[in-house]
């Protein structure tokens, strides 16, 4: 009931001025409505694709079922011309995914999906930088994807050229230097423990377990998230050779 109507409809009272409280959620609310406007999704229309509403652990059971169809060679037929109309006024991607940019890591081809599936990040090393932690953020907050996956792979050429800084202090030009500093911790880390194989296959899995770790921690909104139980983060490991993603945190 508004301060006028408890006054007896008169005004001989002072209107009473909104708590810091109430100031704080309307601006919430406000902030809320502006990320539901920038994923293009109408909260009074069903999503674009209806099958990918999924809670995390089911979410993660599609990605695994779509990669073992891709590893057995019996992916689904794709008629993209289907779903066209569907993502023309939004998304909804049952999962986020921050791999490497290596061209021959292909999530939306290695999980057997297709458009509006999958909100993909990329970076040579699939490390976290305020970016893609942002763009991360962006996809749980308002696309509402309930899964992100860490995804690194064997021969990952950034971490060998990290090795390669420790090992022979080699420099790299330009800004791939920023590349290797960024890696730098998760190399001497492996180095630091015992490992079978190779330092740059130790130090790949650490990259993606570190990554994982970051993400789950990441305030204000991933945090969050994961402590309602909304989102799981959880790493995998691309195999080259055979195409499997391996669960490796």
């Amino acid at each position: 009931m508004c301060n006028l109507c408890l006054a007896g409809n008169t005004l001989t009272k002072a209107v009473v001025p909104p708590s810091r409280r109430a100031v704080l959620g309307a601006m919430g609310a406000f902030s809320l409505l502006g990320l539901s406007a920038m994923s293009g999704i109408s909260h009074a229309k069903s999503p674009p694709k209806p099958a990918n509403v999924l809670s995390p652990d089911q979410a993660i059971q599609r990605l695994l079922e779509g990669n073992k169809r891709y590893t057995s060679g019996k992916t689904e037929v794709r008629k993209f011309s289907v779903t066209r109309a569907a993502l023309v006024g939004g998304q909804n991607p049952y999962a986020c995914v921050l791999s490497c940019a290596d061209s021959r890591v292909s999530p939306e081809l290695c999980f057997d999906e297709e458009r509006g599936d999958l909100f993909v990040t990329r970076v040579a090393g699939n490390y976290v930088t305020p970016d893609i932690l942002a763009s991360l953020e962006y996809g749980v907050a308002a696309l509402h994807s309930p899964v992100i996956l860490v995804l690194g792979h064997t021969s990952c050429g950034a971490v060998s050229a990290t090795v390669n800084a420790l090992e022979k202090q080699a420099e790299f030009p330009g800004h791939i230097q920023s590349i290797v500093t960024a890696l730098m911790p998760a190399v001497r880390a492996a180095a630091a423990e015992p490992h079978e194989g190779s330092l740059a296959q130790a130090a790949t899995i650490v990259n993606i377990k570190q990554n994982v770790q970051r993400l789950q921690e990441a305030t204000p909104v991933l945090s969050k998230a994961v402590q309602a139980q909304k989102l799981k983060v959880l790493g995998g490991l691309y195999h080259l050779e055979t195409g499997r993603v391996e669960i490796v945190a």
